[in-house]
């Protein structure tokens, strides 16, 4: 059976149905390519195209979320999708291309759009039951169903995907293995230093990383999969085993038809993505435009727009690709942009590590210092959005670079978001989105965008892999506030709503769940800003337990167990002792417990004793010890008040003139456990000598002769604030019921992870305004506010022995489900100063070391 359309009608055979193929025909639906074009896409897959660039989000969200084409038909009657067929192959004589069904398709323009398949070492082995690739939908579903009976799994390839599909395996409970054989994770993307701080990121989450390893064999056992084999003579242990060693162009169609083909593979094409043969096309990763092929979607996309572009008699051309790339790998931020090895003549590298952060971040200059030729970033990503824009290609170009472009990248500086951007510069390199596009979307005279969300459907910037929708985001606030518009504030993209709004709509119509105020005001699925945000406000109102089922899903790693994770996949723990005060019997307790564990302990800045390097399945056991001796938790994990410091006051200070121990502990005690937008600290000084260092805190009290001066809005960290006066010479219940106003007003209104310090400042009138409400009351807010502090004071329970007398919670903390004894065999420790380090500290300081000046330490 041979089908064509209508002689005065041309036709357009599409092979591939993919996100590239799927673009391809968007482009020639929306340029009018239809008009004169009846369409036929082949797709082997049984679903229409999806999102690849998300594909791990699968295990959440499920396919249907990630559908480009949700419908699974174009609106456009003349373009028809058969799916779940195969291309046996096609005639250039004859312009007829061979289905699997016997079907034949006569074309007058085909593009090859059949983009890669996964390369699988052709190892021992690698075909046995329990072998995985990870490239389709179809193949996540087979590895969950492997997981479900597994307890290890490893990885064999350690780039973007193979990181991503190790994500995956630890997210579905397999202790997890990576094996790269570069000598470095993401060998493409990062240098050596970035990929060495990738590599503890990965390890820090309790995955195992063998780099420069090559595999040697699967190891079998009753029929199916029980290990791989390394050269080094080393055997992982491995129930499921996934390659995602690279890919390989699918270019058998052109092979087979005679056309040229690039000698490491992949459909040779000129500038129009044009094959050897004048009516066959080629893009995405079959694709070798100058003989290379693009692995990433942004140059498949821009390959497509081309080939539309030429079938329309237009001049347009693939000439190279932008390969920078940003994406979070198991929760660590990578990008690389530009010429980020420094292969320019004359380019300049400026560095800044930070090892205890795990921030590592690279810009290579030009040689005069003027141009941003590229950079790599690890661990904080947070500039890519604008550096990115601002790269010189072939060291023209670009935006010139400021007197001292390493404030770019160093931490508390001026930011890049001073540096403005010129209208052409390009923000989405995905889609080829300029900032003047994105300026034109919302300035338009008809229909203008309101919001971000509209620009990214209008222009599709931020719409593939997302990583420059917060610049998108900044652009369009920006122009709003020239105009002196409204600026829209959403708190993410599956809310409309900012947090304080949010925090007063749950309040009203006293929702419980997160999945009950996600359908009432968001939409989608939520992600993780929205997540710990709305858990967060639940726990303000609500006073649950954050591990009730309704909850513990929304938790960031350390709230979900109850502890502060570490650079080594250990825990600190944190005992509560308010204003510092101990008794000796408790001293005593913690120190055997640290003796019997193995940790390392340290006095904290806050007046409490940190006991580091507990493994999960030991928390339990140590919180008992800690809560039988009339301890409870710190919340050193939370966004919850963390400490009120002390001085020794009146008690035993001859300068002290207030009882600032029992002021301090009494606060800390009743504020205890109060969730807010970010955390917080407090500090009481007996006298203006101030030991207590009240005035960093963000409340801060200081004693007088007539009472207290309450101080509030400070904050230490990478951008200290002084605290002010609020007001002056309080006695006990004024100062507690202004704090109580004080803090209640803040844990309401202030923006997601926001401290007190831009709280204030960013409130209409500041300090001013604060003491209106707060003092003066001009609200009517007072009693209402307090009536709020009074129902946590009450509903207040420490969260550690809440789990203790629960089974159910107490179950999460095991290291390895089937095996709850079992401690990870990934963790290590070795002795410093008679105590437990992590192994692979950087060991003890010299003070007869020299430290370079401005080498980050």
């Amino acid at each position: 059976m041979t089908e064509r359309a209508p002689h005065r009608r041309k036709q357009l055979v599409v092979l591939g149905h993919g996100m590239v193929g799927h673009r391809l025909v968007q482009a020639a639906v929306e340029r009018g390519l239809t008009e004169t074009y009846d369409v036929v896409v082949v797709g082997e897959e049984h679903r229409a195209a999806y999102d690849r660039v998300a594909l791990t989000s699968f295990f959440e969200v499920g396919a249907e979320a990630l559908s480009l084409l949700p419908a699974g038909a174009y609106e456009d009657p003349r373009v028809r999708l058969l799916l779940g067929r195969t291309a046996e192959g096609f005639d250039p004589t004859t312009r007829t291309v061979l289905l699997d069904d016997g079907t034949v398709l006569e074309y007058d323009e085909l593009v090859l759009a059949t983009g890669a398949a996964p390369f699988v070492p052709p190892v021992p082995g690698h075909d046995l039951p329990g072998c995985f690739v990870y490239r389709t939908i179809e193949d996540l579903e087979a590895i969950r169903d492997a997981a479900a009976t597994a307890t290890s799994g490893v990885v064999v390839g350690g780039g973007l995907l193979g990181l991503e599909a190790a994500n995956a395996l630890a997210g579905l409970g397999l202790r997890t293995a990576v094996v790269e054989m570069a000598p470095r994770l993401m060998a493409v993307q990062v240098d050596d230093a970035g990929g060495a701080m990738l590599t503890r990121h990965v390890e820090k989450l309790g995955l195992s990383v063998h780099t420069g390893a090559t595999t040697t064999g699967v190891v079998e056992r009753e029929g199916r999969v029980r290990g791989l084999s390394l050269a080094d003579g080393t055997v992982l242990d491995a129930d499921v085993v996934v390659f995602s060693a690279g890919i390989r162009p699918r270019d058998g169609l052109a092979r087979a038809a005679a056309l040229d083909v690039a000698e490491r593979g992949g459909v040779l094409v000129d500038e129009q993505c044009r094959t050897s043969d004048p009516h066959v096309w080629a893009v995405g990763e079959c694709a070798a435009p100058g003989g290379r092929m693009y692995g990433l979607v942004a140059p498949g996309y821009t390959m497509a727009e081309v080939v539309v572009d030429a079938l329309l008699g237009g001049p347009g051309a693939f000439t190279g690709a932008d390969m920078s790339t940003k994406l979070k790998l198991l929760g660590v931020d990578v990008a690389s942009f530009g010429d980020a090895f420094a292969t320019t003549e004359g380019a300049l590298e400026l560095v800044y590590a930070d090892a205890v952060a795990g921030h590592y971040k690279k810009l290579v200059v030009s040689d005069d210092g003027t141009r941003l030729l590229g950079g790599i970033l690890v661990g904080d990503a947070s500039a890519y959005g604008m550096l990115r824009p601002m790269v010189a290609v072939d060291g023209v170009g670009g935006i010139p670079l400021p007197e001292n472009p390493e404030d770019l990248i160093l931490p508390a500086s001026r930011g890049v978001a001073e540096v403005g951007l010129p209208d052409e510069a390009v923000v989405c390199s995905c889609n080829t989105v300029t900032k003047g596009q994105i300026v034109q979307a919302v300035a338009q005279e008809e229909d203008p965008c309101a919001d971000a969300t509209c620009v990214t459907r209008c222009t599709s910037a931020g719409s593939t892999c997302g990583s420059c929708k917060p610049t998108v985001k900044k652009i369009v606030e920006d122009w709003f506030a020239e105009q002196g518009r409204e600026v829209d504030r959403s708190l993410c993209e599956h809310f409309s709503l900012t947090r304080a709004e949010l925090f007063d709509v749950v309040a009203v119509h006293g929702h419980t769940r997160f999945d009950q105020v996600l359908a009432a005001h968001g939409r989608g699925h939520g992600c993780e800003i929205c997540k710990p945000a709305v858990a967060s406000i639940l726990a303000s109102q609500l006073g649950e337990h954050v591990l009730e089922p309704a909850h513990r899903t929304l938790q960031d790693t350390n709230d979900a167990y109850l502890a502060n994770i570490q650079r080594n996949g250990t825990y600190s723990v944190v005992p509560r002792i308010p204003g510092g005060e101990v008794t000796p019997e408790g001293l005593i307790v913690i120190g055997e417990v640290a003796r019997d564990f193995g940790l390392y302990t340290k006095i904290t800045g806050g007046q409490r004793i940190d006991l580091f390097g507990a493994r999960m399945e030991q928390l339990p056991a140590i919180w008992a010890r800690l809560v039988d001796a009339g301890f409870e938790s710190g919340h050193a994990y939370g966004k919850s008040l963390r400490t009120v410091k002390s001085c020794v006051g009146s008690t035993w200070c001859r300068y002290g003139v207030q009882d600032s121990v029992g002021m301090a502990i009494a606060l800390e005690l009743r504020y205890r456990g109060l969730r807010s937008p970010h955390k917080l600290k407090g500090g009481v000084s007996g006298c203006a000598r101030e030991c207590a260092e009240a005035r960093g805190k963000d409340f801060g009290i200081i004693a007088t002769e007539k009472g207290w001066n309450l101080y509030v809005g400070g904050n230490g960290g990478a951008t200290p604030v002084h605290a002010r006066l609020l007001a002056g010479d309080l006695d006990d219940q004024t100062l507690v019921r202004y704090l109580d106003r004080f803090l209640m007003y803040y844990v309401r209104t202030a923006d997601r992870l926001q401290r007190t310090a831009p709280w204030i400042d960013q409130l209409d009138g500041g300090l001013d305004r604060v003491r209106e409400v707060v003092v003066d009351d001009v609200l009517g807010l007072g009693s209402e506010l307090e009536a709020a502090m009074a129902r946590h004071v009450e509903g207040y329970e420490d969260e550690w022995a809440a789990t203790l007398r629960d089974p159910e919670k107490l179950e999460r903390f095991v290291s390895f489900v089937n095996a709850p004894d079992v401690p990870d065999p990934h963790i290590g420790f070795t002795t410093e100063r008679d105590q437990s380090v992590p192994a692979d500290s950087a060991g003890p300081v010299s003070l007869g070391a020299s430290i370079p000046v401005g080498v980050p330490q």
